[in-house]
């Protein structure tokens, strides 16, 4: 009985001396490894070069700050919920007179926390922020040494005043 019309018939027929030699296939592997000698190196030295990426590339994390300078997260908690890595831990606080220079809405984020280690960069907890509050920029993640350096706290998130972080042209929303 067949299950399909896929039968293929197999000659066993004599290997010439020629091909018992095996001259064609040799030369054959010699023609591609000569090709690929004088072909440009696929490879770049790094830290002097770098190659281009992707417009959608997703790398370090930032939380913004509005024109005022004051942090956009208000500690809603939408961006822990949507990452499906669960890379994301908050504790929100609320905030007093003295701090509104600092924080937009009575509520921030008093605890904001990212575990790189566990990050996919996929991006999610980007579309789920209601303030535009985060963001994933073109910058590489820095290597550490200790795994407890992985942990990005606000110290490292949130985007000084002095040096402003572009978000590339994927991002742009009109706020």
């Amino acid at each position: 009985m067949k299950l399909t019309n896929r039968a293929v018939t197999v000659s066993n027929k004599e290997m010439s001396l020629f091909e018992k030699l095996y001259l064609p296939a040799v030369v054959k592997g010699m023609g591609i490894t000569l090709k690929h000698m004088f072909k440009k190196p696929a490879t770049v030295s790094y830290p002097e070069e770098t190659r281009p990426r992707a417009i959608v590339w997703r790398g370090k994390h930032v939380l913004k700050r509005d024109e005022e300078g004051r942090e956009r997260c208000t500690a809603c908690g939408l961006c822990a919920v949507a990452c499906p890595a669960e890379a994301i831990t908050m504790i929100a606080g609320e905030r007093t007179k003295e701090e509104k220079h600092l924080y937009r809405e009575e509520k921030y984020a008093e605890m904001y926390e990212i575990n790189m280690l566990r990050c996919i960069f996929c991006g999610m907890c980007e579309d789920a922020c209601p303030k535009s509050a985060i963001y994933l920029t073109d910058r590489l993640v820095e290597p550490e040494d200790t795994r407890k350096n992985f942990i990005y706290g606000k110290d490292k998130l949130v985007e000084p005043m002095e040096n402003r972080i572009d978000i590339s042209e994927r991002q742009i929303k009109n706020y």
